[in-house]
């Protein structure tokens, strides 16, 4: 296991590089890749950990305060990477029916709960179904919700086969990571972290804002 999460589940494997003190598993992978024989990262393979390491940190707005992510991104464009094309491709490259469930989702379905700093986009099989969704077409979506204003806690909740898929973003002290662990099993990053919920989507969402009430102290403080 190659991983730089917060708790993980170290029993379950015989060999382990974990630490939380990188920016993301891409540059957990180059160390690995680099020490063992250098001449193994192509750029195909610089190709790939570069988009791992800008997409970890939201194109270097977050969780990067490491000098050693830019030096292991400078080897990467020694290697002869386009870091401008990538970004395009990545963050740019948008289809019609993506952009409309982006509209979708922030007109009809964003809402707001500012008694808790809270703000949450909640999308059903159904209305997925009638934009055509693939995989990757909700990526980044919960960060809108968080870069509203006063906002400090955001979650998309996202109907998958037989469960309510959880993506939760939080800025400062809001550990993500606790609440997911906590209520969702869950886990990840103390900002950015994950979880599962198998009610419906009605009794979900009814349950998360029941939740909220017991952190509106940590909300408002943070």
């Amino acid at each position: 296991m190659i991983d730089h999460h917060i708790q993980p589940d170290l029993d379950s494997y015989n060999f382990v590089l974990s630490t939380v003190d990188t920016s993301s598993t891409s540059e957990l992978v180059f160390e690995f890749m680099d020490k063992i024989n250098p001449e193994l990262i192509n750029i195909t393979i610089a190709e790939c950990l570069y988009v791992g390491i800008m997409t970890d940190t939201g194109s270097f707005s977050y969780a990067c305060n490491y000098e050693k992510t830019f030096r292991i991104v400078a080897e990467l464009y020694k290697l002869g990477i386009d870091g401008v094309a990538i970004n395009r491709l990545v963050y740019s490259t948008n289809t019609e029916n993506r952009l409309r469930l982006l509209g979708y989702a922030l007109s009809d379905k964003l809402r707001v709960l500012h008694k808790y700093s809270t703000a949450y986009i909640s999308l059903t099989k159904d209305e997925l179904v009638k934009f055509n969704f693939n995989d990757g077409d909700t990526e980044g979506l919960v960060n809108y919700a968080l870069s509203i204003k006063g906002i400090k806690f955001a979650v998309l909740f996202t109907e998958k086969t037989n469960k309510i898929r959880l993506s939760l973003r939080s800025v400062g002290e809001f550990s993500v990571n606790k609440f997911a662990r906590d209520h969702y099993k869950g886990g990840g990053h103390k900002n950015a972290a994950g979880g599962d919920s198998y009610l419906s989507m009605e009794k979900t969402l009814e349950k998360f804002e029941r939740l909220l009430s017991e952190y509106e102290k940590d909300l408002a403080n943070n």
